[in-house]
C-alpha cells in the first residue's frame, strides 16, 4: 500500500511510530496530484511549497510530542471555503484573484494543530450544482470512470479523497453537496447537524442550510475529523452551545436493539435505479443481522423537499451573492459607469447556473411573489422538519439510498437543469430539516461505479450514525 492510500487512523499511527514522516507522506500525495489532476481536475490550486513547509513543522511537533490527532496529515479544502494566504475562488472567475487574509474557523482549527493543506478543490461555483460541471475551471471527472461526473457540488473534494490525492478533505453541504459526490466516488461523506460546525469563513450559498463537514475514506476518519472541528464559535451565532461528544468513544459498540426506519417515500421514487435499490436492500438486511429492529416509516412531505429547496436556496443566493460586485474584492471589469462595472463583472465572473439561481431568487422575493413562493416554501419546510421530528420518536435512525442513481456521464444532464436538480432528491430533505446524515460506500454496480447508502439521524444524533456507518461501509 502506498502512503497516500492510508486512512487518517493509519497515517496517524505511522507518523507516531516513526515509520515515515509527514514530509514523506505529503510528497507522495503531491506526486499523486501531479500524476492525476490533469485527468480528474480535482484541484484548482496546489500548495506544493507551503504544504512541504507545513509538513516540516508538523514533523517537529511530532518529534517533540506536541502533536494532535490531525498533525502531519495532508488534507484538501473545497474552494468555497476560505484559507489564509491561499487563493479561494469558489470556482467562479469573479474571485479568480481572491486570497483570503483569514482561515475559516474549521480550517484554522486543523492548521493550528499541524494539519498539512495540499490544495483547494474544484467545485460547482459557490456550491451551485449536483455534478461539478458548473465550475468555471472545468468539470471534475470521477476517478472510477473519467467519462462520468464526480457529483456536486463538492466533487473535487470527493474525487481527491477517492483517488488518494490527499488523506481527507473538508467540504460544504447545503442540500447534499458532501453526501452525493461521496456516494458517486466511493467515499464517506458526512453532513453534521446544522450548527454543530462553524460556518465562519464559508462562502455563503444558503445560510440557513449551509454546513461544513468531512469527506474521508472511512466512517472512523469522519468521526475523528468531526471531533476536531466541531464546537461553538463566537464568530458564528448559529453554532451550538453544547459540548462536543467524543464521537469515537462508542463507535465500536454493537447495534443490537437499535431501531432503524425505512422511509417508504424514498423507495417509491420514480427513477430509482434497480441496482441502487438492491444494494440498499442488502445493507438493510445486514442491519437486521446485526440485531437492529427494522421497520417501515413514512415522511409524507418528502415529495415537496426538492421544490422547497429550489425556492429557498435561490432566494438566499440572491441576497448572499450581492456582495460580489467587482468593487470590494475579486476581479473587476471596466465600464463607462458604475452599472457597467457591476454588470460586466458579474456577467463574466458568474457561470450560467449562478445567474439562473440569482434571477429565480430575486423573482421569488419580489413584492408580488414573496407570499406565494418564499413564505409558502418556509411553511412547507416546517412540515418537512416535523416529519423528521415525529419519525425520530419511533426510530433511532433512517436508512435510504444516497442518490437515486450512480454517477452519470459528463454532459449527460447539463442541458436539463431540472434533471440535475433531481440528483439531490434523496439528500435534500435532511438538509432542509437540519439533521445529520452520512453517506457510506456500499459497493459497486455492474458497471463498476460506486453506490452509497445514506444514514440519517436525529438532530445532534451524530454518534449513532457513526456507529452504524462503521459497520456498513464497504471499502472499495
Amino acid at each position: 500500500m502506498q502512503l497516500n492510500e492510508l486512512t487518517i487512523k493509519e497515517a496517524q499511527e505511522g507518523l507516531r511510530s516513526k515509520k515515515f514522516t509527514s514530509v514523506e507522506l505529503t510528497k507522495v500525495c503531491l506526486d499523486r496530484i501531479k500524476a492525476r489532476n490533469k485527468d480528474v481536475n480535482a484541484f484548482i490550486t496546489v500548495c506544493e511549497e507551503s504544504a512541504l513547509e507545513e509538513a516540516r513543522v508538523a514533523d517537529g511537533l511530532l518529534s517533540s510530542g506536541q502533536d494532535s490527532p490531525l498533525t502531519g496529515i495532508p488534507f484538501s479544502v473545497k474552494d468555497a471555503i476560505c484559507t489564509a494566504g491561499v487563493r479561494s475562488t469558489g470556482s467562479a472567475k469573479i474571485l479568480d484573484n481572491y486570497t483570503p487574509p483569514y482561515d475559516a474557523t474549521v480550517i484554522g482549527k486543523i492548521r493550528k494543530q499541524g494539519g498539512v493543506l495540499v490544495g483547494k478543490n474544484n467545485c460547482d461555483a459557490f456550491g451551485h450544482g449536483a455534478s461539478n460541471e458548473n465550475s468555471m475551471y472545468g468539470p471534475v471527472s470521477n476517478p472510477h470512470d473519467l467519462s462520468k461526473v464526480a457529483g456536486g457540488s463538492s466533487g473535487g473534494s470527493a474525487a481527491a479523497v477517492a483517488d488518494n490525492m490527499c488523506i481527507y478533505s473538508i467540504a460544504e453541504d447545503t442540500g447534499g453537496s458532501i453526501r452525493q459526490p461521496a456516494s458517486f466516488c466511493g467515499a464517506s461523506g458526512f453532513r453534521p447537524s446544522y450548527g454543530r460546525n462553524s460556518r465562519f469563513g464559508i462562502m455563503p450559498m444558503a445560510s440557513s442550510l449551509d454546513t461544513v463537514g468531512p469527506i474521508t475514506k472511512t466512517t472512523y476518519d469522519a468521526a475523528l475529523v468531526m471531533s476536531q472541528i466541531a464546537g461553538q464559535d463566537i464568530l458564528d451565532g448559529t453554532t451550538l452551545h453544547d459540548s462536543v461528544p467524543n464521537y469515537l468513544e462508542k463507535i465500536n459498540e454493537d447495534l443490537s436493539g437499535l431501531r432503524v426506519g425505512i422511509p417508504k417515500e424514498y423507495f417509491e421514487l420514480e427513477g430509482l435505479d434497480s441496482e441502487v435499490k438492491e444494494i440498499t436492500a442488502k445493507q438493510i438486511d445486514k442491519l437486521k443481522e446485526l440485531g437492529c429492529k427494522v421497520e417501515e416509516v413514512s415522511l409524507p412531505h418528502t415529495k415537496y423537499a426538492i421544490a422547497v429547496y429550489y425556492i429557498l436556496v435561490p432566494c438566499e443566493d440572491s441576497s448572499n451573492l450581492g456582495r460580489l460586485d467587482g468593487i470590494r474584492y475579486g476581479v473587476r471589469q471596466k465600464g463607462k459607469d458604475l452599472y457597467d462595472l457591476y454588470a460586466g463583472s458579474r456577467a463574466t465572473g458568474f457561470p450560467e447556473e449562478v445567474k439562473r439561481r440569482i434571477l429565480i431568487g430575486t423573482y421569488a422575493l419580489s413584492a408580488g411573489y414573496y407570499d406565494a413562493y418564499y413564505k409558502k416554501a418556509q411553511t412547507v419546510r416546517t412540515l418537512i422538519k416535523r416529519d423528521f421530528d415525529e419519525v425520530f420518536k419511533k426510530v433511532d435512525l433512517l436508512i435510504t439510498p444516497t442518490s437515486p442513481f450512480p454517477a452519470f456521464g459528463v454532459g449527460e444532464k447539463k442541458d436539463d437543469p431540472l434533471a440535475l436538480y433531481m440528483a439531490d432528491v434523496m439528500v435534500s430533505p435532511a438538509a432542509i430539516a437540519g439533521v445529520p446524515a452520512l453517506s457510506v460506500p456500499s459497493g459497486k454496480n455492474s458497471a463498476g461505479l460506486p453506490v452509497g447508502v445514506q444514514i440519517i439521524g436525529s438532530r445532534y444524533g451524530e454518534e449513532k450514525i457513526f456507529r452504524v456507518g462503521s459497520k456498513l461501509e464497504i471499502i472499495n
